[in-house]
């Protein structure tokens, strides 16, 4: 199984600039947000409700509950929100204030105002991938990303199977990347 490319930090910083150039670069970070920040993958985001992430008083909720529905696994999950996510979203709500008062509205909206699905959000990846020239990219690399680097900072593997809400620690494993910098370091712990 091909799997989803991790950026560079170079990369990075093209896609920041990039989505930062862009009409609606608060609603495109944030969506980016959820994929390298907590892990969701493409359905997960476009099942987003504004009540999901935002209480009845505006403020980020600190803990999002996904329902069944809302889910690749059709069982509900918990997504533990960072602070470098809860900035994102500030930056969101700020940015349009009256969306963020409809509870039951999707989260992210497109410039008709109707809410995304999973495939407009792929296609939004793909699209700021491509502009940022960062080919092998996909809407799972953020996720991918954020399951790595909670490896490569010593988060225990259970840890992090947990942040990626899978039931099988080697769906987990299979994510995780690994090279020959990361293999000689380890040996040089010895």
């Amino acid at each position: 199984m091909k799997q989803a490319k991790l950026l560079t930090q170079a990369e990075q910083k093209r896609l920041t600039a990039i989505i930062n150039s862009h009409r609606y670069s608060a609603r495109n970070h944030a969506i980016f947000a959820f994929s390298f920040l907590a892990g969701l993958r493409a359905c997960e985001i476009a099942s987003l409700r504004v009540g999901d992430v935002f209480d009845e008083t505006g403020k980020v909720r600190n803990t999002i509950y996904l329902k069944a529905g809302q889910t690749k696994g059709s069982e509900g999950n918990t997504v533990l929100v960072s602070k470098r996510l809860t900035i994102a979203l500030c930056l969101f709500a700020a940015q349009y204030p009256q969306h963020i008062i409809s509870p039951n509205a999707a989260l992210f909206f497109s410039a008709k105002r109707g809410g995304f699905s999973p495939q407009t959000i792929v296609n939004l990846f793909a699209r700021f991938y491509a502009l940022a020239n960062i080919r092998g990219a996909s809407s799972h690399s953020g996720r991918r990303q954020f399951l790595t680097e909670l490896a490569d900072k010593g988060i225990s593997v259970r840890v992090v199977q947990a942040l990626a809400r899978h039931k099988d620690i080697s769906t987990t494993m299979n994510y995780i990347d690994f090279n020959e910098n990361k293999l000689r370091s380890a040996i040089e712990l010895i």
